[in-house]
């Protein structure tokens, strides 16, 4: 079988997070770089990698690395690349995103025009033709130079991997399917312990963490761009892997997992987003405001996206809705919160430092993940629970 070097690209911040995944799935990593992880692996890691990875964006073929300082050099070592052993005659190629950091060559615009260039040439000659039909399958590229190294993927997601299939209705300013996903392994919650969301939204954390629980692959039910492609990937490798995905699934497991809203939208809207994922049994939603927030239980987590204050208007209400949460949280007796949230103010209105807090971009936003830890269970109740702290 055919052996590939395979990027994954991720949010920056969770390069460690997505390393475990990919090391848990069998494979063995290469190199972690900034927002993106290598790793080696062969036809069924194509497979397995999309859809089993709940924290990377997509997953990449390496075609190929040079450097280039001048357009001259890109275009040679562009050229230079095997194209013919991944895309066939009537293939429809094109550089879909070039990046560049702290390199000489910085427009992307030019960068994937003579990168398409040096590509056709080369062609040009293997398949001896000047044109070039382009009407068959969809070979989309993907770019990185930094410090004039360039490297250069071939996209086998086509859709990004946050996109899960279930998230159809969504809120104002929602959170990207697999960083909640990341944020969620970055805690110790596990799914026999309580999780709560007091600003749920269209309810994406709650049902990430729901289809932990259930041991729900988060690509078992979308396609992949790789699929097409049965001169590179066999299609009897898809069809095993969807296969081993499904036979994992167990929904017949007990959770407390509950959302919060002010607004009886979200809530209808998060309920039916639940059910698309097949997991709408295992989270009860509820309108409640967070100056409501509370559980009987010990040992529970709270995992949330409050508001932003993105927006002027609601800038104003910020520091009273923090307040409240920290106000509710300090009578959860032992419980954790983590929050992801770009108020600067945050820790202060909540009256308490955070035990650790990590820098995550939720897109070109810097945020924060603040992690306010409460004590494990006692061992006893750990053992008789199946808790693991």
């Amino acid at each position: 079988m055919r052996k590939f070097e395979l990027i994954a690209p991720c949010h920056f911040g969770l390069e460690a997070v997505l390393k475990r995944e990919i090391t848990d799935l069998g494979y063995d990593v290469s190199e972690v770089e900034d927002g993106r992880v290598t790793f080696s692996g062969d036809e069924e890691a194509v497979c397995r990698a999309n859809i089993f990875l709940r924290t990377a964006e997509r997953i990449l073929i390496k075609v190929g690395g040079f450097r280039a300082e001048t357009f001259e050099e890109l275009f040679q070592g562009t050229k230079a690349l095997p194209w013919e052993e991944y895309i066939p005659a009537d293939g429809r190629f094109w550089v879909a995103k070039a990046a560049s950091v702290k390199s000489r060559l910085f427009s992307p615009s030019d960068i994937q025009s003579i990168m398409k260039k040096a590509m056709v040439e080369r062609l040009k000659d293997i398949y001896h033709t000047e044109r070039f039909p382009e009407s068959g399958q969809s070979f989309p590229l993907r770019v990185f130079i930094k410090k004039d190294e360039v490297t250069v993927g071939l996209d086998t997601t086509g859709e990004s991997l946050h996109k899960r299939g279930y998230r159809k209705l969504t809120a104002k300013a929602p959170i990207a399917e697999n960083l909640a996903a990341g944020l969620i392994l970055l805690t110790p919650w596990r799914a026999d312990r309580i999780l709560v969301d007091p600003f749920c939204g269209s309810g994406t954390f709650l049902i990430e963490a729901a289809m932990m629980a259930a041991n729900m692959a988060p690509g078992m039910n979308r396609k992949f761009l790789a699929q097409e492609w049965g001169h590179l990937v066999d299609q009897r490798q898809w069809r095993d892997c969807f296969d081993e995905a499904r036979e994992m699934v167990c929904t017949d497991v007990s959770t407390d997992i509950q959302g919060y809203d002010i607004d009886d939208g979200m809530v209808s809207i998060a309920r039916e987003n639940a059910r698309l994922a097949g997991v709408e049994h295992l989270i009860h939603f509820q309108r409640r405001p967070v100056a409501e927030l509370s559980h009987p239980k010990k040992y529970g987590f709270v995992i949330t996206n409050p508001p932003y204050g993105e927006r002027l208007e609601e800038k104003a209400a910020l520091p009273k809705l923090y307040q409240t949460l920290g106000e509710r949280f300090r009578n959860l007796d032992s419980w954790s919160l983590y929050m992801i949230t770009s108020y600067e103010n945050a820790e202060q209105d909540i009256g308490r430092k955070a035990d650790k807090n990590r820098k995550i971009y939720n897109g070109m936003m810097k945020t924060y993940f603040y992690q306010f830890q409460g004590p494990k269970p006692p061992k006893k109740n750990r053992e008789r629970d199946g808790q693991d702290g």
